[in-house]
């Protein structure tokens, strides 16, 4: 699926010009609903779960999100294009997939 267009372009530009969490907290709270908001970190954060090899079961404990959600979270992180794992790994938060870096080297498990 093809997101593309000047208007998605000039909403991902205007976010690269945020400094701060405190921009970015008055930004999204004019640009989304409160739900959005919550639901984005969800996302990411299951991500992040995912990636530290934590269990579906655990991951609702902890973010309340379904395991369809989590699915498509977990696919996206798997076979989408790379988005989560490159935030993932800039943040430093957590643990690289083994799997994918072993896959990257050439490096058995």
């Amino acid at each position: 699926m093809n997101i593309k267009s000047d208007a998605i372009d000039r909403l991902f530009e205007s976010i690269l010009k945020l400094e701060t969490v405190e921009d970015c907290y008055k930004y999204f709270e004019d640009l989304c609903t409160v739900k959005e908001i919550q639901d984005m970190a969800q996302r990411l954060e299951a991500a992040i779960l995912l990636n530290k090899g934590d269990s579906y079961q655990m991951i609702v404990e902890k973010t309340g999100l379904s395991t369809a959600t989590i699915g498509r979270v977990s696919k996206c992180l798997n076979y989408g294009s790379g988005g989560y794992l490159e935030t993932i790994a800039r943040l430093g938060a957590g643990v690289k997939n083994t799997e994918k870096e072993a896959a990257s080297t050439g490096e058995d498990k």
